[in-house]
């Protein structure tokens, strides 16, 4: 077993903490994304799509996706459960966390690669070129600035974000607002709640993974 990975990289960063807070270890390739590694013809025999994370297992199956790849381990791995522990919670970590993927870590996406001088004409991950659209940028931006104020009013009087327990959610959740860095976009002083939620989980050691 393998994980194609890219340690700068937040898609498999949220990866890293989840085996982290398993305590799983897996050997991981490092694949350098900044000079192109993934549009090699080696690489793209292991993910056409040219992205990371991939996870290969023994057999030689290969998982493309950093949520499945996830709910893979969780299955290897029940506890810590953290994607719940019964039906509901399940359905309740997965919707939160697709959540946050749409308005928070996406919007980051969104933008900066349409931003960033690095990705003129590859305005959106995978093997398509697409040129970059500023108005999409500014876009991204505002719905970043309004993905803080959500999760600020739902960490009111809440632990994490799907209630008292950490959880995949949080990982999303945690990822994001470290990738809005990369454009200065940080939590704003009044999100109280959101800070306070930040300090936490930034303190636990999976997130140094």
């Amino acid at each position: 077993m393998k994980l194609y990975d890219c340690a700068v990289a937040p898609s498999p960063r949220r990866v890293r903490i989840f085996l982290a807070e398993k305590g799983i270890t897996v050997p991981t390739v490092q694949v350098d994304l900044r000079n192109g590694e993934q549009f090699s013809e080696s690489f793209r025999k292991i993910n056409p799509e040219c992205t990371v994370p991939v996870l290969e297992l023994n057999d030689g199956t290969r998982i493309a996706d950093a949520i499945a790849i996830c709910v893979y381990f969780e299955g290897v791995k029940g506890e810590p459960p953290l994607i719940g522990r019964d039906p509901a919670s399940r359905a309740r970590i997965v919707a939160a966390s697709r959540r946050a993927e749409r308005d928070g870590f996406y919007a980051m996406v969104e933008a900066f690669r349409n931003a960033t001088p690095g990705f003129k004409g590859r305005a959106l991950p995978g093997t398509a070129d697409y040129e970059q659209i500023p108005a999409l940028a500014e876009r991204g931006r505002a719905r970043v600035a309004r993905f803080f104020e959500t999760m600020e009013a739902e960490l009111a009087g809440r632990a994490f974000v799907c209630g008292n327990d950490y959880s995949l959610a949080d990982i999303t959740v945690l990822v994001t607002i470290d990738f809005a860095k990369w454009i200065k976009l940080t939590i704003p002083e009044s999100c109280v709640h959101l800070r306070r939620w930040y300090d936490a989980v930034s303190a636990r050691a999976s997130a140094k993974a």
